[in-house]
C-alpha cells in the first residue's frame, strides 16, 4: 500500500542559482503539502551515510562532494501516491530526457547536478525522511 509522503532535497546547484522559490511553488502547485523542512548544508559524514547505498559506485566520492559543496533544502511532503507523483513531478535523472514543464527540465544543470532529489520508493521515502530529520540530530 502507498504511503502519503515522500522526501526531498532541493541540491547545491538549484539552491545557488536562486531556485528554491520557484521549485517549492512548483510543489505547492502540484498539491504537495510541506510537513518538514530545512535548509542546512550536509556534512561529509552525513552525505557519506546518506549515500551509502551507492559507496561501491565509481561516482560514490563526486556525489559525496557535491551534496556537501554547498547549502541544500530537505523536506518532507504529504500527498496521496506522494512518491509516484513527485517521481513524475521532477522527472527522468538526465534533464535533457525529461519532460516538459518537469523541475529537472526547468532548472537541472545535468545529470549530477539535477536540482532535486526525490525518493524512489515508499520505503526509502521512510527511511531518508527519517534520516534526514532524526538520525541527523544525533550526530
Amino acid at each position: 500500500m502507498a504511503t502519503n509522503r515522500t522526501f526531498t532535497m532541493i541540491k547545491p546547484d538549484a539552491v545557488a542559482n536562486g531556485h528554491i522559490g520557484a521549485i517549492l511553488a512548483m510543489i505547492n502547485n502540484a498539491g504537495f503539502r510541506i510537513v518538514a523542512m530545512e535548509l542546512t548544508q550536509l556534512s561529509k559524514h552525513d552525505a557519506q551515510e546518506f549515500y551509502a547505498v551507492h559507496k561501491e559506485r565509481p561516482f560514490y566520492g563526486e556525489l559525496v562532494d557535491y551534496m556537501t559543496s554547498g547549502p541544500i533544502v530537505a523536506a518532507i511532503l504529504e500527498k496521496d501516491n506522494a512518491v509516484a507523483d513527485f517521481r513524475k513531478l521532477i522527472g527522468a535523472t538526465n534533464p535533457a530526457e525529461a519532460e516538459e514543464g518537469t523541475i529537472r527540465k526547468l532548472y537541472a544543470e545535468s545529470i549530477a547536478a539535477n536540482a532535486v532529489h526525490g525518493s524512489d520508493s515508499d520505503e526509502n521515502a521512510a527511511i531518508e525522511g527519517s534520516f534526514y530529520f532524526a538520525e541527523r540530530s544525533k550526530h
